[in-house]
């Protein structure tokens, strides 16, 4: 048998991200092609309740590092755990998220391991008992097929392109505890408060549906029409790089390059002209549609959909409609 392919998991607060369950389908994938198993590491605290569900997702292993100090992450912590752990599995593939946790951790893993690595990917192939990853460049003009000369292969994947299997109840996995010491020596910093944002809300990578305001909004004020659009079709608020630099939303909400990348089945583009900065953002999206009174703008381009129009006019009609079809 093959070397394992090995994922690291996220979780909240004894709760699996949807892009774990994700990574781990993409990683049986991987191994049933290179005849080899899947190992999970779950770092965390008191998480050893969640740990088996990942066995219904494809993991044949689970490893579960439990300490107080990975209550929350922490760089220092997280990458000592995982490195460690791959030091005991001796994996030939890692998977981890494209995400705000993971874009952080990848690069110090692979730094970690002196070897390559592959971020964002947007799609995985087996070639000869290799892996090979697709991930857009320069700003999503391009999408390269990269190789991996080094060893153990690693890879993040972005969220909500990788399609999650459906859960199996009849399958399970090992689950067995990693034993690694951790105290306040290993970190050099430490968490002191952690601040959280509006309750309930989905983060704008994990959305199915996003309903995105830009300059064209003219005001704060106006999102209320966008959040009653999102509220309908069971969608959150994004914002582009001007709404934000303006004040009008949080940075959490901005899509774009130096925003957030995102890949959701539906995206509502209102008032956003479409700069190659947004684009590079939701180009990835399932579907778009744009309303815009410029049909001129960039956006009407990358747009499946698009409404020439008055997005004050065009949007509140829009919901009223889709009320309709909801309610149903």
């Amino acid at each position: 048998m093959s070397k394992p392919v090995f994922v690291i998991t996220e979780q909240r607060e004894g709760t699996f991200r949807k892009v774990t369950y994700e990574i781990v389908s993409e990683a049986r994938r991987i191994a049933d092609k290179l005849g080899s198993e899947v190992v999970a590491l779950v770092p965390g605290n008191a998480v050893s309740e969640i740990a088996q569900e990942l066995g219904q997702y494809g993991a044949d292993k689970i490893l579960v590092a439990e300490n107080d100090i990975l209550a929350h992450y922490i760089t220092d912590a997280y990458r000592k755990v995982a490195l460690e752990a791959i030091k005991q599995v001796d994996p030939d593939v890692i998977l981890i998220a494209a995400t705000a946790q993971g874009k952080d951790l990848a690069p110090r893993i692979a730094a970690g391991l002196g070897v390559a690595l592959a971020t964002d990917c947007t799609g995985l192939e087996v070639d000869d008992g290799k892996i090979k990853a697709r991930r857009p460049m320069y700003a999503n003009k391009i999408l390269a097929d990269h190789a991996f000369e080094s060893s153990p292969q690693i890879a993040s994947l972005r969220p909500n392109i990788f399609p999650a299997q459906e859960s199996d109840a009849g399958k399970s996995a090992s689950v067995e505890t990693l034993d690694i010491s951790l105290s306040d020596d290993d970190l050099k910093a430490k968490l002191k408060e952690l601040v959280a944002g509006a309750a309930g809300k989905v983060d704008l990578t994990e959305a199915d549906i996003i309903v995105s305001g830009g300059r064209g909004m003219k005001s704060p004020e106006n999102y209320k029409i966008l959040e009653d659009l999102a509220d309908v079709v069971g969608g959150v608020v994004g914002a582009s790089r001007a709404a934000v630099d303006a004040g009008w939303r949080p940075h959490a909400e901005q899509v774009g390059q130096t925003g957030k990348v995102v890949s959701p089945q539906l995206y509502i583009a209102c008032g956003i002209s479409g700069s190659i900065q947004h684009l590079a953002g939701m180009s990835s999206s399932k579907c778009i549609v744009a309303i815009n009174k410029d049909p001129e703008a960039p956006i009407f381009e990358k747009a499946d959909y698009g409404i020439v129009g008055d997005l004050f006019e065009v949007v509140p009609r829009l919901t009223e409609e889709l009320k309709k079809v909801v309610d149903k």
